[in-house]
């Protein structure tokens, strides 16, 4: 927790002396998606057209904005909520995986939209499968209606004492859940009824469906995610995200700042894209000189610009067609290493991932 804070803009800088070692004299196009883009918008800010001679930004904003610095402070607080952080300085056995999982359950739900989640998942129920990877918890059968009111109301509660309740019992048990009286129990013989008030028939209920599809969904990502993910990493990057800022340290307009991009610049927007909005994309394109906006309408949100990749593929390959012809026009060179055929849709997050593949 001590490291210092890294911004979007230092990240550049170490982008170029690692390309300054290798000789590196100009990038003929700097491409990136997300934060990715705001590295973009820097090379081509902090460097000028004579050394990166084009720029492609996706889904990205010149700053970030209240609505984005927001969605982080909430996932922050979600990992500092969690007792095992205990200031960052947790010990690698006993990480703040709870906090953690849930910041990066509401991180997924920025990437994609309202209607996305629900034509996927709608109301229904997981598979056994997808339980199992989601790996919900599994505890006894309730004996009374307390203990199946508890399982209810705690079921996808991740501490060791919620794991432990459902194996107590007796006097220990008496001090987490109300005593079961025999009216309480909860047997085969038992059943949730109701009387008619038209006709007084007796009939009885089904319980109400509590677990569904798109919290097994959630679930199982956040499981996945604290598997190959530091909270203190998760924390800094968030801090870098809220940092970027292209008028930072420079001027008070950021329209003077993005009239200063000289390149032949592609902007790609999401029109349903509720993090970094479409008219973000439209600021971008009306404010740096030789731009060109490109619209892709999709109900994925954020996360189409790495969904759509043929479209948004075909996209760039336009751009660079037409400008950075030496490279695009030139004799192919021959590949010795291995050439994959399969086109993927992951990233260094797994947002991408498609919500039902799981």
């Amino acid at each position: 927790p001590e490291f210092p804070l890294c911004t979007v803009r230092d990240d550049v800088r170490a982008h170029r002396i690692v390309l300054d070692s290798l000789g590196v004299k100009s990038i003929a196009c700097v491409i990136g998606g997300s934060m990715g883009g705001m590295l973009s918008l820097e090379w081509a800010a902090m460097y000028g057209k004579e050394y990166v001679k084009n720029m492609v930004a996706l889904a990205t904003s010149a700053r970030h904005s209240a609505w984005c610095i927001s969605w982080s402070e909430a996932q922050r607080q979600s990992i500092y909520s969690d007792p095992n952080y205990l200031d960052g300085y947790y010990p690698v056995e006993e990480q703040p995986v709870a906090g953690l999982s849930a910041a990066r359950m509401s991180a997924l739900l920025t990437y994609r939209t309202r209607n996305s989640f629900e034509n996927k998942f709608s109301r229904r129920s997981p598979s056994i499968a997808q339980q199992q990877k989601a790996q919900r918890e599994e505890t006894r059968k309730p004996s009374t209606v307390s203990e199946h009111s508890l399982q209810i109301h705690n079921d996808g509660y991740k501490t060791k004492a919620s794991t432990a309740i459902a194996g107590i019992s007796g006097q220990k048990r008496q001090s987490v859940v109300s005593t079961a009286s025999s009216s309480d129990s909860l047997n085969s013989s038992t059943s949730m009824t109701s009387v008619s008030s038209v006709t007084g028939e007796v009939k009885d209920i089904k319980p109400a469906q509590t677990y569904f599809s798109a919290q097994s969904y959630l679930r199982y990502q956040g499981t996945k995610f604290i598997n190959r993910f530091d909270a203190n990493c998760y924390i800094a990057i968030t801090r870098k995200l809220d940092t970027h800022d292209l008028a930072r340290d420079r001027v008070d307009d950021i329209t003077e700042v993005l009239s200063t991009i000289q390149q032949p610049s592609l902007i790609i927007g999401i029109q349903s894209d509720g993090l970094f909005t479409y008219s973000e994309q439209e600021f971008l394109a009306e404010h740096i000189p030789k731009s060109q906006l490109e619209k892709i309408e999709s109900p994925e949100g954020h996360d189409a610009f790495l969904l759509e990749f043929k479209l948004i593929n075909k996209l760039i390959v336009q751009f660079l067609k037409t400008n950075c012809k030496a490279i695009t026009d030139a004799a192919p060179r021959a590949w010795g290493g291995d050439v994959g055929n399969d086109e993927t849709k992951t990233s260094v997050f797994g947002e991408a991932e498609e919500v039902t593949n799981w």
